[in-house]
């Protein structure tokens, strides 16, 4: 049985994040992947304030600037029934916002690591905790048995890990999202703002990238049947084309001239804010980062940068209780646990806010009811009168 010292499961978003930040404090870790390369599905993120502060920190902000346009707004349209009923404009962040190509940061986080931190084609089957040792044993699908002194989940909404930890499986929403890529090789004339346009049972947003290059989602509220029986690429584009239908000549040229390898259909899927509050983040020496943490839908565009966040924090918890020289100073399992319990209580109230609005802002826009509408608006006044409140926040240094 192999020894490890830190093993981080899933090499997606956070757990590079992760292993990156340990990286910068001193501390070596393992990072298992069980793609034969390395996760790309995603097509792109909005990346608000604070997520950029965790990027400083990481120190591959400066480098995802050089492809990234900065957002100057955020406009949300309101159409129904083809008649347009409200549009709002202001500001998208409290400071920085672009969109950031998931592929190009991947790549910024994976090139920063030390050669061998990430082990490709590694997917674990199973988490025991060790009768004599209590850290944790993990087996990987080879028949390879790694053991363990911190195990850290990153294996995203059907995580094994999170299993383990005995947290409640993710919920899914009746909502089904597409995001793709379109190419404009001589330059595309759209302002430099996030435009989200919610018509009927379709929201469909637009985030430049790039002079040439633009993110677009279609999120379709209430999924058509044959939804469930898509083969192939194509079969993706027909019904992401068929669901803007009734959108712009421009809107629609957009999705029609698509790159269609780049389109990723998903069904959106969250955490319930009460499983966030309430949960057991903590099981031994193991604990979760990202959506293996905090699932959560797009509506208010957090997901990966909370999982920037977490990667921070935790790498700080864990060095201020271990020290330079990381696990070679642990003398108890004891100092493990309470690093953790540290990040669990830093994160928590962080996460529960992040969870709530998202939760809320998502339901107000599936709801058809008025009264429901009604509701969801006054709550979410009461609860974040600064609807972008949520970018202010500092996940502070390393």
């Amino acid at each position: 049985m192999e020894e490890l010292d830190i093993v981080i499961v899933g090499g997606g978003i956070a757990g590079l994040a992760t292993s990156l930040a340990l990286h910068r404090k001193g501390i070596k870790s393992i990072v298992l992947e069980k793609s034969e390369s390395v996760r790309s599905e995603g097509a792109a993120f909005g990346i608000q304030t604070n997520g950029w502060l965790a990027l400083q920190q990481l120190g591959v902000a400066d480098k995802l600037r050089l492809n990234s346009l900065p957002i100057h707004q955020i406009r949300d349209v309101m159409i129904e029934k083809k008649i347009k009923q409200r549009e709002s404009v202001g500001p998208a962040s409290h400071g920085e916002v672009r969109g950031v190509i998931r592929n190009d940061m991947v790549r910024a986080l994976a090139h920063a690591l030390p050669v061998g931190t990430l082990r490709l084609g590694s997917q674990i089957v199973s988490v025991k905790l060790d009768e004599a040792t209590s850290f944790p044993n993990v087996h990987l699908r080879n028949g390879q048995d790694i053991k363990a002194k911190v195990l850290i989940g990153c294996d995203g909404s059907n995580s094994i890990v999170s299993k383990f930890l005995g947290l409640n499986p993710t919920k899914a929403l009746d909502s089904r999202a597409v995001r793709g890529f379109t190419n404009y090789p001589n330059g595309h004339v759209f302002q430099q703002e996030f435009i989200r346009i919610k018509m009927d049972n379709v929201v469909s947003g637009r985030l430049p990238i790039t002079h040439n290059l633009v993110f677009w989602f279609v999120v379709m509220l209430k999924c058509p049947q044959d939804s469930n029986n898509l083969k192939n690429q194509e079969d993706v584009a027909r019904l992401t084309l068929a669901s803007v239908c009734q959108f712009s000549e421009e809107w629609k040229e957009m999705v029609k001239k698509c790159d269609i390898d780049s389109l990723y259909i998903s069904r959106l899927r969250y955490r319930s804010p009460w499983d966030v509050m309430s949960s057991k983040f903590r099981r031994g020496t193991v604990t979760v980062a990202g959506d293996s943490m905090h699932l959560m839908g797009p509506f208010i565009g957090q997901g990966c940068s909370a999982a920037l966040e977490d990667g921070v924090v935790l790498a700080r918890c864990l060095w201020s209780k271990l020290g330079q020289d990381g696990m070679n100073n642990v003398s108890s399992r004891k100092q493990i646990e309470e690093a953790i319990d540290e990040y669990v209580r830093e994160r928590r109230g962080r996460l529960v806010g992040l969870s709530t609005q998202t939760y809320l802002t998502g339901r107000l826009i599936e709801a058809s009811s008025p009264a429901t509408k009604l509701l969801l608006i006054v709550l979410l006044m009461i609860l974040f009168r600064d609807h972008i409140g949520h970018t202010r926040y500092d996940c502070g240094r390393l």
